[in-house]
């Protein structure tokens, strides 16, 4: 089978966000019937959104889609995670899909849709309904601090499932995507993704994940440098570095970033996880990372530095670390916010006098960010 995957075609491909419209956005913040930066961040958001959708005024943010790629990662098998009991990642989705997780509770809030893509959990796929596993590679994932994640063909698959599902997305109407992750030891592999790309040793990268003790991260650590080793011979092709040092899910979400950067469709990124694809995908197509929103510091070091090299300053520092887009769905009501304001024709004064008008009632806090 075909195992190749032309990645210098997106370099042509992924354009600029439309800085006319990012230019356009600033004059209107400007004129508008406030002290100059007086709305400060959401400023900030507003003209980033402005450019990504080429207009200003912006348009509303109204079909938000959360997106989960799943998988889970052999790595996990030497105990770098907090312990989990068997099928854990399982009952994770089980939890999304039916709407009790803390990501599909706060969708439902933001007006948000959710779905999850099963790329490689360790799983029997009956488990779950078909659009769920309708893009799985295998089951699981190899240990990557002595063998391939995924081979060399299922890294193609991978990252193809993702570039279709960028494109299912952009054809179905969504409008901003919040980018998650779900598995087990996916923190060890982000870590060794970034710490190959920036070229730092193991205990740069490796985070506390999970929630893990010191002697738990002690092992993170060894396994994190382990895994460097086999990666940085083929820092030089990145569909061989994930196949080598990432896996499906990971394939998948990098496929995903640079379709959706080339189909001109806003990412919001959450954890360690999809930084560290960013980063990869960053090596591909450099102006991709103009497409993207960094949601969510979480503490992880691998996640700061991804960031630090990608350019990109996280729009929250909550703390929030468990995936699941969590985090990144916690910065979309602030793009909401930036949105309607920027649209809101209000905003900006008519010539002449102003009328006088009737007290407006003023939103609660639950309409302002709740949105239903």
């Amino acid at each position: 089978m075909d195992t190749t995957v032309d990645l210098d075609t997106f370099s042509s491909l992924v354009e600029r966000p439309d800085e006319s419209a990012r230019r356009a956005a600033e004059e209107r913040w400007q004129a508008s019937a406030k002290p100059r930066g007086g709305l400060g961040q959401l400023e900030e958001l507003g003209s980033w959104l402005a450019s990504v959708q080429g207009a200003a005024p912006t348009r509303p943010l109204v079909a938000a889609k959360v997106l989960l790629f799943a998988g889970d990662h052999g790595v996990a098998s030497l105990g770098v995670s907090r312990p989990q009991a068997p099928g854990g990642t399982a009952r994770r989705i089980r939890a999304v899909l039916d709407g009790t997780a803390p990501v599909a509770l706060l969708a439902r809030r933001y007006g948000a849709q959710v779905r999850v893509v099963d790329l490689a959990v360790d799983a029997d796929p009956g488990e779950f309904p078909e659009e769920v596993v309708r893009h799985r590679v295998r089951r699981g994932s190899g240990r990557i601090d002595v063998e391939d994640a995924v081979s060399a063909e299922e890294a193609a698959r991978a990252f193809r499932a993702g570039v279709a599902i960028a494109d299912e997305e952009a054809d179905a109407g969504t409008d901003l995507v919040v980018l998650g992750d779900l598995g087990v030891g996916s923190t060890t592999v982000a870590a060794v993704l970034v710490g190959a790309l920036c070229g730092t040793d193991a205990a740069a990268v490796t985070g506390r994940g999970s929630g893990i003790d010191d002697r738990i991260w002690m092992v993170k650590c060894a396994t994190v440098r382990d895994a460097l080793r086999r990666a940085r011979p083929v820092l030089g092709d990145q569909l061989a570095l994930l196949a080598t040092s990432g896996g499906a899910d990971f394939a998948a979400i990098t496929g995903f970033l640079l379709q959706a950067a080339v189909r001109r469709l806003p990412v919001v990124l959450d954890g360690v996880v999809s930084a560290a694809c960013a980063l990869v995908a960053q090596r591909i197509a450099f102006r991709a990372p103009e497409w993207w929103q960094a949601g969510m510091s979480t503490g992880e070091p691998a996640q700061a530095k991804a960031y630090d090299r990608l350019t990109l300053t996280p729009v929250q520092d909550l703390g929030v670390s468990m995936g699941e887009g969590t985090g990144a769905l916690l910065a979309l009501p602030l793009l909401q916010a930036a949105s309607d304001t920027l649209a809101e024709p209000s905003a900006v004064p008519a010539a002449g006098p102003l009328e006088p008008r009737p007290p407006a009632r003023l939103p609660s806090a639950a309409e302002l960010l709740g949105r239903g």
